[in-house]
């Protein structure tokens, strides 16, 4: 069976701009297409996206999770050891990981970071209007992810910037490419001179990675690299979940309402949230071998693009996708991913949405928007750049 052919370019600004405005066509044309414009294999549907995302086997990741095939060219910057890496080793830089950032970790954080989230709502009650994006979504992970992870306190604004710039390496050389690494020129090396042992605090999360490498054959320059992938999963993504969970309960003014009378529901909120306009938009794999999707062959050493934001939104999957609700299943949705590779900062941005929500939920009646929201262009993220909202004390 042929494969259908779109002149549809995920990288074009009006496509990223409003990426949701596409999809449907995506998804209509077939389980799989063939995108002109970038020469790329792309799925939509959430059933192949999920399937292709637990197969590991057939689709790789070690040749990069973007556009660029880095067994014919060299990437921007050292693979990560996680998100760009295949077993074996993928399973031991993992498997360090989940030591690092464990739920007992995480248990031991939380007072603090409780109490964090509850001093920044207090100075926004005060202030009743302020930029959802700016003021609590990059503010918030700012004051208790970077000591956590002990990086260095002076030049830490370098991590949001940074973050953009990983985000938008894994599409096309284009302009929005170019400006994002023009702008985190000094943010690099900020960030490669953070990861060094003698840069991390003692007892941090950083500083354990470097002490448990050694168990799990891994060199100094490998930890740094995993230091780097945890700066890098744990900032843009859960700056841009806060802001995104935050447009959903002012645009569904009566899911706060919901979630006012059932606070349980708090941890619910953000894979909602994110269901309903994922942060991170899409990934790609390339084919281990020929493999068959509904009919249609996809030649070994191709690039597939999947589209995850895409696949949230299938009403072959999902009853009223469009819709943003807190008693929905989210259970499948693929928001942080799906199988070896999901997410390594899911943990981190759950918590910190949570601890939000419940600073949040017994004192503000209402979240309002106070103005236009505005997306910042990125090749991988649908991001926000401004949030203007009002809330209303209860």
């Amino acid at each position: 069976m042929s494969v259908p052919a779109l002149a549809v370019d995920p990288f074009d600004e009006d496509f990223l701009s409003d990426p949701a405005a596409h999809h449907a066509a995506l998804r209509d044309a077939g389980p799989v297409v063939w995108l002109e414009p970038i020469e790329c294999y792309a799925m939509a549907r959430h059933a192949e996206v999920s399937k292709a995302l637990g197969d590991h086997g057939t689709y790789c990741s070690g040749r990069g999770v973007g556009l660029a095939d880095f067994s014919r060219e060299a990437p921007w910057r050292p693979p990560s050891l996680l998100l760009e890496a295949d077993p074996p080793l993928h399973d031991r830089t993992r498997g360090l990981m989940n030591k690092v950032v464990s739920l007992k970790a995480l248990q031991e954080v939380r007072p603090l970071w409780s109490a964090r989230a509850h001093e920044l709502v207090d100075c926004l009650l005060e202030k009743r209007r302020f930029d959802a994006v700016t003021e609590l979504g990059e503010a918030y992970p700012m004051l208790v992810f970077p000591d956590t992870v002990g990086v260095p306190s002076e030049g830490r604004d370098c991590l949001l910037t940074y973050a953009a710039a990983v985000f938008n390496a894994f599409g096309p050389r284009n302009a929005i490419f170019e400006q994002g690494e023009a702008a985190a020129a000094h943010a690099v090396g900020w960030v490669a001179n953070a990861c060094r042992r003698e840069s991390l605090a003692d007892g941090s999360w950083g500083a354990s990675i470097h002490d448990k490498a050694v168990d799990y054959d891994l060199s100094e320059a490998e930890a740094e690299r995993l230091v780097r992938s945890l700066l890098s999963a744990g900032v843009d993504t859960t700056v841009n979940g806060i802001g995104i969970m935050m447009l959903a309960f002012a645009s569904f003014p009566e899911q706060w309402a919901r979630l006012r009378a059932e606070p349980k529901l708090a941890r619910r909120a953000l894979d909602e949230s994110l269901r309903w306009d994922s942060t991170v938009q899409t990934f790609f794999r390339t084919t281990t071998r020929a493999v068959d999707v509904d009919g249609a062959t996809i030649p070994e050493g191709s690039k597939v693009v999947l589209f995850l934001a895409a696949a949230n939104r299938d009403p072959r999957r999902w009853e009223s996708p469009e819709q943003f609700d807190l008693t929905r299943a989210t259970s499948g949705h693929v928001g942080f991913g799906h199988g070896i590779h999901q997410c390594l900062g899911q943990m981190v941005a759950r918590l910190e949405a949570e601890l939000v929500l419940e600073a949040l939920i017994p004192r503000v009646a209402e979240i309002r928007l106070a103005g236009e929201p505005v997306r910042r262009l990125n090749n991988t993220l649908h991001a926000l750049a401004s949030l203007p909202v009002e809330i209303l004390p209860a």
